[in-house]
């Protein structure tokens, strides 16, 4: 007998239905727990992390203390956008992740816009 999955992850199936990353255009996924956020581009295609950013970076615990609020995600959003343009990605689908859009995943979206990606 199958378990019931969580609403998240019923928002998040429902919307990668939708949602698939290619090499040119790849993924950004958001995942975020109480204590850190995390953000890779994904191309779907390969099944393959072109790159990937999180809070658990030294670079992002030497910005940001605590990993679990708005501005530590701004830091990633500019962090995964940096690595994106060296990758030389310049547009992205966005996923959620079941998340609303709304708190640490707008802010992270909202910087990586900022940085210069285009989704």
């Amino acid at each position: 007998m199958g378990r019931k999955l969580s609403p998240r992850k019923q928002r998040h199936q429902r919307v990668r239905k939708k949602v698939f990353g290619t090499s040119e255009r790849p993924r950004l996924n958001v995942f975020r727990s109480a204590n850190h956020i995390y953000a890779q581009l994904i191309d779907d295609t390969t099944h393959r992390t072109l790159a990937a950013a999180s809070t658990l970076e030294e670079a992002v615990k030497a910005e940001v203390g605590y990993g679990g609020n708005k501005e530590a995600a701004r830091v990633v959003g500019r962090l995964i956008a940096e690595k994106a343009k060296k990758a030389g990605i310049t547009t992205v689908v966005f996923d959620r992740g079941g998340y609303l859009y709304h708190g640490r995943v707008k802010e992270l979206a909202e910087a990586a816009r900022q940085a210069g990606l285009e989704f």
